[in-house]
């Protein structure tokens, strides 16, 4: 086993280094399906500049390194202030891990951020979050043989064994379920249910997002997103600025024939938001460059004829409380498998399912989906 130190990283070289290691460790020879994220857009999330986050959160990033100074690992200690006004139980997280097959090495990562949060006066410490439940979370457990939607993480398989040897339990499972266009399920069955549903609201709209009214849109699907998700597991509501600089992201990659808002007498209660799957063509850029992204992403972000992309991922979907069992969120699923194919789109993953969200999980089993991959959160007590 190599000496190594861990240390808090404390200037911009540092940050640099944090960020660039991954490009060195998910080489195309050891991690073939890896797509790391674009350098642009990992810098913008750990800053406190350019991320919104931080207005009411805290990161401390550390880095393993050998007596030659060459990176072994990296961990991010988070501190979620929306996270703790919500639940107050005293929670932290850790995020952006990763670790060489050493299991000192990931011990060491895990101790230093288990006493940075213990510092902050945390009990318990949860996760993988990048930095959020809102962002890239979660650790993949099952599915290494595939690569990851777009905003989705990836990892090696040993980093479960790791967690779990330094005392970490599985608190939640999710799951990524596929549907191909040529396998949905019960489709005439569904669509002879959104018949009824249609008859029995007679006031119900389904309309695609309208890119010349895009804030307009942005934050209905802000509001019903936060009311719709507020009772699930570790939800924590977006801030108007959190909200509004993911709308900034989207509003560059989003497809609006594959978004849609439903509406009850001129009032929106659900939404859906289907992004094309841009990891299949990001899977070609060099060291998270944005340069070698945005021609590729230019030229092939509507899915089509002679676009490289021909998957989506359905990232997010909600309907507002009082409209919650009544058969709307099979509107704006259906939606996503009836127009997707007419618009290039021959699948979508839709991810990730809270495991306990069995609405959900059900829905996208009568879609015809099919489970591709899991996913996990896991927690220890500090």
């Amino acid at each position: 086993m190599p000496n190594f130190t861990v240390r808090p990283i404390s200037s911009k070289r540092d940050m640099n280094r944090f960020i660039d290691f991954v490009y060195d460790f998910y080489n195309e020879k050891d991690y073939p399906y890896a797509v790391p994220p674009l350098r642009m857009d990992q810098a913008e999330t750990l800053s406190p500049k350019k991320n919104p986050f931080f207005e009411h959160g805290k990161v401390q990033c550390f880095l393993a390194e050998d007596a030659s100074g060459n990176i072994l690992g990296r961990i991010a200690a988070i501190v979620n202030g929306s996270y703790l006004a919500k639940y107050q139980d005293g929670s932290g997280f850790f995020g952006f891990f990763e670790s060489v097959e050493i299991y000192d090495v990931a011990e060491a990562l895990f101790k230093a951020a288990e006493e940075w949060l213990r510092a902050q006066g945390l009990t318990k410490m949860g996760g993988p979050l990048n930095p959020t439940i809102n962002d890239t979370a979660g650790l993949l457990v099952d599915g290494f043989d595939r690569r990851p939607s777009v905003m989705m993480p990836y990892n090696p398989p040993y980093y479960e064994g790791f967690l779990k040897q330094y005392g970490f339990e599985r608190v939640m499972t999710m799951w990524a379920y596929y549907i191909h266009h040529k396998y949905r399920a019960n489709f005439e069955k569904l669509e002879r249910m959104i018949g009824l549903l249609y008859k029995r609201y007679p006031g119900l709209k389904l309309r695609k997002l309208d890119m010349k009214n895009f804030d307009r849109d942005a934050q209905i699907i802000k509001d019903i997103y936060n009311e719709a998700w507020s009772n699930n597991w570790g939800s924590v509501p977006m801030t108007d600025h959190e909200f509004k600089h993911l709308a900034g992201f989207l509003k560059m990659i989003v497809d609006p024939r594959v978004v849609f808002i439903l509406e009850l007498d001129g009032e929106p209660v659900a939404f859906s938001i289907t992004l094309p799957d841009l990891n299949q063509v990001l899977r070609y850029v060099k060291r998270g460059s944005v340069l070698q992204a945005l021609p590729l992403i230019l030229r092939n972000r509507r899915p089509g004829k002679g676009s490289m992309i021909h998957d989506g991922r359905t990232l997010l979907m909600g309907v507002r409380l009082k409209h919650q069992g009544k058969g709307f969120d099979a509107i704006v699923n259906h939606a996503i498998v009836k127009y997707g194919p007419e618009n290039g789109y021959v699948g979508s993953e839709m991810s990730w399912l809270l495991d306990a969200n069995k609405p959900m999980v059900n829905a996208a089993i009568n879609l015809g989906g099919v489970k591709d991959k899991e996913y996990a959160m896991f927690e220890k007590a500090l």
